[in-house]
């Protein structure tokens, strides 16, 4: 999908290392796929913006092009199935409709919302940058790519989203569902940088959000990374592997047995509070995890993973909870407090949260 040798175009690349404001000009490519022409560039995106108007989802964060909910939905989005992400957008706007509302919350009422959706900085940058837009910056979102990567938590991927859909900044997205439809349009691996190239010389700069949009949204229903659906791809004429793609390895995954103890008593289940120095999950709530399986069987077995850990988790009533750092929570309370993924899983298991 290459422009001929030594043409750039004048898209806008942001590079995954360059997060705090730098932006890269684009480099062209050694690849083939789409052509060496700009020719087979228009073609190319033409085919894949007729396709992305007549075959787009109707996705709530598509209703408008306000900065506050495109961004709010591409955060949640990161490393997040759609069908995942929706309920989780609808309650959270409803609770926070505004920057300025997200910015008077409180950080316990933030992951309260957002516990379920797992990867919590998300969530605590989300809220930092929501305090310097409705602070410093008076409830104006920057329009720009480097307004957007000053602010906390913003790296490359959601400054180049939010400001090509909201204000047309020609700006290429390169996320997993993008870089699968670049590697096997190419019919090659591809660096990361070679990707963002590859993605800002076929960038449609006089739509450039509707482009993005339609790009993850082939990656996400037709180009799937196991059974590629090639005969309903609007741009198969242009794809250099036609579905057979590169041979990547396997991610390694661990395993681990884990054992969390259950109290309950006049309504209220016993919870401790992870601490808040905890690589992961600092300050959420969850059941206390017992240092060896009981002999007797659990009340309830549950699978969850988290990054690359697969757990085999196993659920003990306990008469009397043996960590004394916890409280008990009632269970009318529970959908406010920050939960972890897990410890929602397992009250929802047992009937004690909705």
């Amino acid at each position: 999908m290459l422009l001929p040798d030594g043409v750039l175009s004048s898209a806008r690349v942001v590079e995954p290392q360059d997060m705090r404001g730098r932006t890269c000009g684009l480099q062209s490519a050694d690849m083939s796929g789409v052509g060496r022409d700009r020719k087979s560039v228009r073609e190319f995106g033409a085919a894949l913006s007729a396709w992305y108007g007549r075959q787009r989802r109707d996705l709530p964060w598509r209703r408008d092009v306000d900065p506050y909910r495109v961004w709010i939905s591409e955060v949640m989005l990161q490393q997040t199935r759609v069908a995942a992400v929706i309920p989780y957008y609808e309650r959270f706007l409803r609770r926070f409709p505004t920057v300025e509302r997200l910015a008077r919350a409180r950080e316990s009422s933030v992951l309260a919302a957002w516990s379920g959706l797992g990867y919590y900085r998300r969530a605590r940058m989300l809220h930092q940058a929501a305090r310097q837009v409705a602070g410093s910056m008076s409830g104006v979102f920057p329009r720009t790519l480097e307004g957007w990567l000053a602010l906390p938590g913003i790296g490359a991927y959601t400054a180049a989203a939010v400001t090509s859909i909201v204000y047309d900044v020609p700006a290429a997205v390169v996320d997993g569902n993008v870089e699968r439809v670049l590697r096997r349009v190419t019919g090659r691996e591809l660096t990361r940088k070679q990707a963002f190239a590859a993605a800002g010389e076929m960038l449609n700069r006089a739509a450039p959000g509707d482009h993005n949009q339609a790009m993850m949204e082939l990656g996400a229903t037709v180009c799937l990374p196991k059974i590629p659906l090639c005969a309903q791809c609007p741009v198969v004429d242009f794809c250099a592997t036609r579905g057979a793609d590169a041979q990547r390895q396997k991610e390694i995954r661990n395993r681990r047995r884990v054992a969390y103890g259950l109290s309950r008593r006049n309504g209220a289940v016993y919870l401790v509070q992870r601490p808040a120095d905890a690589s992961l999950m600092a300050r959420m709530w969850e059941l206390p995890q017992l240092s060896a399986a009981p002999v007797a069987s659990p009340m309830l077995k549950v699978r969850h993973s988290i990054t690359n850990t697969d757990y085999e988790v196993a659920v003990y009533e306990r008469a009397r909870p043996r960590a004394k750092n916890g409280r008990w929570v009632p269970l009318r309370s529970l959908s406010g407090l920050p939960l972890t993924g897990l410890t929602r899983k397992v009250l929802r298991g047992v009937d004690a949260l909705v």
